[in-house]
């Protein structure tokens, strides 16, 4: 095995030579073989780089500039307020509440929530689903959110359910990422 030293000094002597311009753009790798360091640099180099090290030929821009200022498709509200009766009722329908099961139950149904929105193909949008489940027992419950976002771009959907024993609350944000 190499020593720590060793590595150092290989680390230090590629950046005195110009050869590693930082250590996020360039993996390199030190080996012992035979008693001798190898050093060997798998280089990530931007076009100009590669061009000082003579493989310009090799290396293409095979990425162009994605940046959107909006989205293509925009967040379908009412496809996911259907989802969200769909598996609210689904699951919830004849359950009564009890703590335990209606812990597990919100994770379950957050999982599925975002598994079938996730299968509507919404490109660039982040998803976060949040589900509440509590006992009817003649009280009554706020609960609020807030987000940062776009209101251009960003939404939302919610729906309720109620069976005599408990009620649900599902949310769902999409935040539009640029």
């Amino acid at each position: 095995m190499m020593s720590d030293d060793a590595k150092d000094r290989a680390a230090h002597s590629l950046k005195k030579r110009g050869s590693m311009s930082s250590l996020s753009s360039h993996e390199y790798r030190l080996r012992e073989l035979d008693g001798r360091t190898k050093v060997s640099l798998n280089a990530m180099a931007h076009p100009d780089e590669a061009k000082q090290h003579g493989h310009a030929s090799r290396l293409t821009d095979q990425t162009g500039n994605t940046y959107q200022l909006g989205p293509t498709k925009h967040f379908p509200v009412a496809a996911v307020n259907h989802i969200l009766k769909d598996v609210l009722t689904n699951y919830l329908q004849e359950e009564k509440y009890e703590p335990e099961f209606c812990r597990q139950m919100t994770k379950t149904i957050s999982e599925v929530v975002k598994a079938r929105v996730k299968d509507l193909m919404i490109p660039r949008y982040k998803l976060l689903v949040v589900v509440h489940i509590g006992q009817r027992n003649g009280q009554s419950i706020d609960i609020g959110s807030r987000c940062l976002w776009d209101p251009k771009t960003d939404s939302f959907s919610s729906y309720v359910f109620r069976n005599a024993s408990l009620f649900a609350l599902a949310n769902v944000y999409a935040v539009y990422f640029e």
